[in-house]
């Protein structure tokens, strides 16, 4: 099974859609994702989403599926960081003050991130996302994943940029706190991840690319920083 986890296109938040580059940021991306042999698609509810979606959805014949979990994780606002950011947005040199850096044990303890809800939070994320593989035909069993039923789809799932890499960390059981803060995803940005098998038994996940924008590069299309809080240019 191969998964393309993708942020949506350029988002008008104001308005609740995508802005004009988006919709052709989201055109590209649909000419990009119907060479791959489609076999489903899954979308966040969000409208900008869902937008982003259909464009691909139309070129390959294949309805969108909306799964409420692929929603932009809720939650997880901090008032104390720039007028309520979400954790994934907290400064990558707040998680790499100190060594050893966190791990699964304890990123709990790092500035901010300390408060029960974050953990009750994750916890569900994972459930949902345990959920979502299992039917599919792969159950989660510690780190890797029982082979119940494996196949070879190709699955494209259009979600959110704090969704898309926390569900990274999750997969490639990497501490949370480590992704958000080392990690970007451009709007439809594509992470692209294989459940390789190499045995009869175990899948394990593993990333072939992480956040290409190869279709902007070829549609000459400029790569919109949102969410870059920092000094992009």
């Amino acid at each position: 099974m191969r998964l393309y986890i993708i942020r949506h296109a350029d988002p008008d938040y104001e308005n609740n859609t995508i802005t004009p580059a988006g919709h052709h940021e989201a055109k590209a991306l649909a000419r990009r994702m119907s060479g791959y042999g489609l076999d489903l698609i899954y979308s966040s509810p969000l409208p900008r989403a869902n937008i982003t979606a259909q464009y691909t959805a139309d070129l390959v014949k294949i309805e969108p599926i909306v799964e409420d979990w692929l929603i932009e994780i809720p939650g997880w606002e901090i008032d104390e960081i720039e007028n309520g950011a979400p954790a994934w947005d907290i400064p990558g040199e707040i998680f790499r003050e100190k060594q050893p850096y966190a791990t699964h044990e304890t990123w709990q303890q790092l500035p901010y991130l300390g408060e029960e809800r974050f953990s009750s939070y994750w916890e569900q994320f994972k459930r949902n996302s345990d959920n979502f593989i299992e039917r599919h035909g792969y159950k989660r069993e510690g780190g890797r994943y029982r082979q119940v039923e494996p196949n070879r789809k190709q699955i494209a799932i259009y979600c959110h940029n704090g969704t898309a890499l926390a569900w990274l960390a999750h997969l490639l059981e990497i501490p949370l706190p480590m992704v958000w803060g080392s990690f970007w995803h451009a709007p439809s940005a594509v992470t692209t991840i294989l459940f390789e098998e190499r045995s009869d038994m175990w899948a394990v996940p593993r990333a072939l690319s992480v956040g290409d924008v190869s279709h902007l590069y070829e549609a000459r299309l400029p790569i919109q920083p949102r969410g870059m809080r920092g000094n992009y240019y």
